[in-house]
C-alpha cells in the first residue's frame, strides 16, 4: 500500500526540485579523467557526457536504496539510507504544517537521491518561549534524519529604522512593519547559514495559498506586474531559494502532517489581526470565496505565473534596448526613450537609478513616474531628488543621473 495522497504529493513535489537541483549541481567524479579516443569532441559534449554518467549513477543509487531501505511507517524517521555524495540542501523550517510537511519529504527523499539533506530554524525572538519552540523544531528536524540542523537567533530591528529591505531610513523611503523586519532578519539568517555550510539550495515552505495571498498584497499596494507576479519558484543569488509546494495548497501540507503523525506549531502571529497578512487570510480571502464562488486561490495563483512570465518578457526586452538608448556618453537620450513603450521604458528608468545609486527598496513606482515625465511631459521642470542622494535632470535632449 502506498503512502496517503497527499504524503504522495508532497513528496513528488520535493522529488521534482531535488533531480533539478541534481542536474545543476551533478555528483563531481573524483579523478576526472579526459574521455579516451576522441582527443576532437568539443567541451560540450564531453560534459553533457559526464552529466549523463553522474544521473546514471544516481539512478542505480536510488534502484539500491530502494532495495535496501524499508519505507518508514507514518510519523517515523527514514531509516538506513546509502550515504549521500550529492550537494548538501537546507530546508527551512518554522514547525508550522508547510515547512514540517516539506522536512519530512525532504528527509524522505535526499538519501534516494544521494542528496545531503539539512534544516535550519530561525528565532525571531518576538514571542516568549520563541528559543524553547526553537530548540523544539532542531529536535523534530534531527528526528527526522536530517543533518546538520541549527537554530538561527535574530533580531528584529525596530519598524520605525527599516525600509522595505532592511536598509537604513532615509528621507522618501517608507517605514515597514513587523511582517517585513522579521523577513529581512529571517533570509539574512538563511544566506548566512547556506554560504557557511555550503548548501546548495534552502527549500520555502510557501503554498499556493501564500501565493494568492502575496499577489492580493501586491494589488493592494497598487503595484507593477512584478509584484503580481509573486513568489518565483526559484530566487535569490545564484537560485539559492527553492519553493516546491507553489502548486500545492496549504491543506494538503497539513493533511500530510497528520498522515504522518508529524507535531506541529500553529504560530500565533498567523491568526493576530494586528497583521495585514493575517487580516487578508482569515477575512480578505473567505469573503472574496464567498462573493466570487471557490477556486479564487487557484485563479490568483495562476496569475502570479502569468505575470511573471509577462514582466520577465519585458526586463529581456528593457535589457536589449539599454545600450541602444545611450549616446556615446553614456548618458541616457530622451529622444530615443520617448520611442520605447512605457513598460519598457520605466524599467530601463529604474535600473538606471539603481545603477546611480537608488536603493532599490526604497524606489518606488511614483519615483520613476517623476523621472519619467521628464522625458515623455517635458516643460522645463527642475531637477528631481530621488532616495540615495540620486539628482535626475534633463539637459541637453540628455537624462543626467548623478548622486551627492
Amino acid at each position: 500500500m502506498g503512502p496517503h495522497p497527499a504524503v504522495a504529493a508532497i513528496r513528488l513535489a520535493v522529488r521534482r526540485v531535488l533531480n533539478d537541483l541534481l542536474a545543476e549541481h551533478p555528483h563531481p567524479h573524483p579523478h576526472p579523467q579526459p574521455l579516451a579516443g576522441q582527443p576532437g569532441r568539443p567541451p560540450r559534449a564531453e560534459l553533457l557526457e559526464r552529466v549523463g554518467r553522474a544521473t546514471r549513477a544516481g539512478r542505480a543509487r536510488q534502484i539500491r536504496a530502494r532495495a535496501a531501505v524499508q519505507v518508514p511507517a507514518p510519523g517515523e524517521a527514514p531509516g538506513a539510507a546509502p550515504p549521500a555524495e550529492g550537494p548538501l540542501v537546507l530546508v527551512a523550517c518554522s514547525g508550522g504544517a508547510d515547512s514540517m510537511a516539506l522536512a519530512s519529504a525532504l528527509a524522505f527523499e535526499a538519501p534516494r537521491l544521494g542528496i545531503r539533506a539539512g534544516g535550519i530554524t530561525v528565532d525571531h525572538g518576538l514571542q516568549y518561549g520563541s528559543d524553547a519552540r526553537a530548540a523544539d523544531v532542531v529536535a523534530r528536524l534531527t528526528a527526522l534524519g536530517l543533518d546538520p540542523v541549527e537554530s538561527a537567533a535574530v533580531r528584529v530591528a525596530a519598524a520605525s529604522d527599516r525600509t522595505a529591505h532592511g536598509a537604513p531610513y532615509a528621507g522618501g523611503a517608507r517605514r515597514v512593519g513587523p511582517e517585513a523586519a522579521a523577513r529581512d532578519a529571517r533570509y539574512a539568517a538563511l544566506d548566512e547559514a547556506a554560504e557557511r555550510l555550503g548548501a546548495a539550495a534552502v527549500l520555502l515552505g510557501h503554498t499556493r495559498d501564500d501565493q494568492a495571498e502575496t499577489v492580493l498584497l501586491g494589488l493592494a499596494r497598487g503595484s507593477g506586474i512584478r509584484s503580481l507576479s509573486g513568489m518565483a519558484a526559484v530566487s535569490g543569488d545564484s537560485g539559492r531559494y527553492r519553493r516546491p509546494f507553489l502548486q500545492l495548497d496549504r491543506q494538503t501540507a497539513r493533511t500530510a502532517c497528520l498522515a504522518q503523525s508529524l507535531p506541529v506549531w500553529d504560530d500565533p502571529h498567523n491568526t493576530d489581526p494586528a497583521y495585514t497578512r493575517s487580516r487578508l487570510r482569515h477575512e480578505g480571502l473567505p469573503a472574496l470565496e464567498k462573493a466570487l464562488g471557490k477556486g479564487v486561490v487557484e485563479a490568483l495563483a495562476r496569475t502570479a505565473q502569468l505575470s511573471r512570465d509577462d514582466a520577465d518578457a519585458l526586463d529581456a526586452w528593457a535589457a536589449r534596448e539599454e545600450a541602444a538608448v545611450r549616446d556615446e556618453t553614456g548618458e541616457l537620450d530622451c529622444a530615443r526613450l520617448y520611442a520605447l513603450p512605457a513598460a519598457v521604458r520605466r524599467r530601463i528608468l529604474r535600473r538606471a537609478l539603481v545603477a546611480a545609486g537608488a536603493p532599490g527598496g526604497s524606489l518606488f513606482a511614483r519615483h520613476v513616474e517623476e523621472v519619467d515625465r521628464l522625458i515623455t511631459g517635458w516643460r522645463g521642470q527642475r531637477a528631481i531628488n530621488l532616495p540615495g542622494k540620486v539628482e535626475a535632470r534633463r539637459q541637453g535632449g540628455r537624462l543626467v543621473l548623478r548622486q551627492g
